[in-house]
């Protein structure tokens, strides 16, 4: 009976030593932290834009190449809807689709879930995504003889127009739009917002492409729908850059420019031939 209670003793002693190993191990691993946003764009669907990072050597720095799986969580169920993983900056984008395909709860939110499983540098994570569906309409209106792009926002679930949200209206540009309005442009009893577009504003074929969108949205997220309307300034071709002139390309010099140059170059190239003439001559008298 004696040896088997050392044995119990040394047992519980190994698992308990074991258990401080891991909870050691597990320690020394970094906490990652997933950063999760919900887009619509309308007419084309929706989509998760991710992004890991963490706190390295006192420095916040993105996480690459760790795989995220997404599910929708309805009640206390995970439905696993696939995976993607981080680029080399640490972001990732999963498509949704058309959310519509998906569940709401019985507060007629979506709710997703990202999470990171863990790996031997990095513990898991996980962020939660809960998102109302609402659609953005958008069209161009004249009022006074200026133009306006008339921006409404729904909630789908509700049927109703939403009153007091911030709409972003701009022109479509490279890098990042070109706001137009007041920095809030808050919706009224309609859900709507008319914003004056400035005139003169380039686009090609004098077309601009206009955005409409509310976003980072505690309930909605992030909402887009974009227009086009031709009242923009139509880009006019330089036609001046096929011509000859000292500001064209090099295959464009001036006519009179090349023949000074050629001709400043072949008289140069006489002077030292009559010159090495005239030393050969030398030499052979």
């Amino acid at each position: 009976m004696m040896n088997n209670k050392n044995l119990y003793k040394i047992i519980a002693l190994l698992l308990i030593f074991q258990t401080g190993i891991s909870w050691a191990q597990d320690e020394e691993k970094i906490r990652p932290r997933i950063k999760a946003d919900y887009f619509k764009v309308m007419d084309e669907g929706s989509y998760l834009e991710l992004s890991t990072s963490a706190r390295i050597e006192r420095k916040n720095r993105e996480v690459p190449h760790l795989e995220l799986e997404v599910f929708q969580v309805i009640d206390d169920d995970d439905n696993s809807l696939g995976k993607v993983t981080t680029s080399a900056e640490g972001k990732a984008r999963f498509q949704l689709g058309n959310i519509i395909k998906y569940s709401p709860d019985s507060s007629s939110f979506y709710n997703f879930l990202v999470r990171f499983k863990g790996n031997d540098k990095f513990k898991r994570a996980s962020r939660e995504v809960s998102v109302m569906d609402a659609i953005i309409s958008a069209k161009h209106v004249v009022i006074d003889s200026i133009d306006h792009i008339e921006g409404t926002i729904k909630d789908v679930a509700k049927d109703s127009l939403i009153e007091d949200v911030a709409l972003e209206v701009g022109v479509r540009r490279l890098f990042k739009p070109l706001k137009m309005g007041e920095e809030f442009n808050m919706t009224d009893l309609n859900g709507t917002v008319v914003v004056p577009i400035e005139k003169g504003i380039p686009g090609i074929d004098g077309n601009l492409f206009i955005e409409v969108a509310v976003v980072d949205h505690d309930d909605y997220g992030n909402v887009m729908q974009t227009i086009e309307a031709p009242i923009g300034v139509p880009i006019v071709k330089d036609a001046s850059y096929d011509e000859r002139s000292l500001w064209g390309p090099r295959n464009r010099t001036p006519i009179f420019i090349l023949v000074f140059t050629y001709g400043l170059i072949l008289g140069i190239l006489g002077i030292v031939v009559y010159l090495i003439n005239n030393l050969i001559k030398i030499r052979n008298s």
